[in-house]
């Protein structure tokens, strides 16, 4: 057998510089409201990008936004403080990043490879370092928004006009709203029973059930979990699958949650917005 050759060991540099950079994703975009004509608008989106090793030729890491996490390659050029960071480019999403550093911040832009592929093409960045951590103790704040806004469902409501005794009827768009019993239960923390879970709005044991997850750093592909969960200033998303990461006992709960989110009711109320 011929020898074994070493291999060459590239040294990481710049270790400061690794972690997870969050924050906003702003680009101007057709916006199609329910009532009125399209019109241009600036549209807000949260990005995450991790930086997970720098040598004297590359940077690597990888983008999450709205639950697509892609990895990209770059370069970082120490005078300037700054990154160019390129997704693969086999994605209609993927683009390049030219980011600055500045104490824990990173500022600038991304710029779509495909122009006529995403409604926005061009985005600005506003990014803070933060730290993930799994706590189980993390929750949704009281003050949070219980609505999902995702997706509005028709109903037919009846109107009886008072002097006439005529009976109308009239389409009315509602949504789906969660109770209060999401900031009670914690899946990750308490062995849930059927008895917890019987009298609970779908979406309630939706959310309980997702915040197992967000608490994990899992990245959420649906809007309706991430609208949710943008709200808290603990949610980091680092991860499409966080399926190894759950303890014995939020696999138990899960599964129980799964059960009874099969069978369960929503409760939809109108909202104006």
């Amino acid at each position: 057998m011929p020898p074994k050759k070493d291999s060459v060991v590239v040294p990481e540099i710049y270790k400061e510089y690794y972690g997870i950079y969050m924050g906003d994703f702003a680009g101007k975009e057709m916006i199609t409201p329910e009532i009125g004509e399209e019109y241009e608008g600036e549209v807000y989106k949260k990005i995450s990008l991790k930086i997970n090793r720098i040598t004297k030729d590359s940077v690597y890491g990888q983008s999450i936004v709205d639950g697509n996490q892609r990895p990209f390659r770059g370069v970082f050029n120490e005078t300037s403080k700054s990154f160019i960071l390129d997704e693969p480019g086999n994605d209609k999403t993927d683009g390049r990043f030219e980011v600055k550093l500045k104490n824990d911040s990173l500022t600038g832009t991304w710029n779509a490879f495909n122009k006529t592929a995403v409604k926005a093409p061009s985005k600005n960045l506003k990014l803070i370092k933060k730290e993930f951590v799994y706590n189980p103790n993390f929750m949704l704040s009281p003050d949070n928004d219980l609505i999902d806004w995702e997706n509005p469902k028709n109903f037919v409501e009846k109107y009886t006009d008072e002097h006439t005794g005529n009976t109308e009827t009239y389409t009315a768009s509602k949504n789906r709203v969660a109770s209060d019993a999401v900031f009670k239960i914690n899946a990750s923390k308490q062995k849930l029973t059927e008895k917890d879970l019987k009298n609970l709005r779908k979406l309630d044991m939706e959310i309980i059930k997702n915040s197992v997850f967000a608490r994990h750093g899992y990245s959420f592909k649906k809007a309706t979990y991430r609208n949710f969960f943008e709200q808290t200033d603990w949610y980091i998303p680092v991860s499409n699958n966080v399926d190894n990461d759950l303890t014995p006992l939020e696999k138990e709960n899960v599964a129980l949650l799964n059960r009874f989110i099969k069978y369960a009711e929503d409760k939809y109320d109108s909202f104006g917005r």
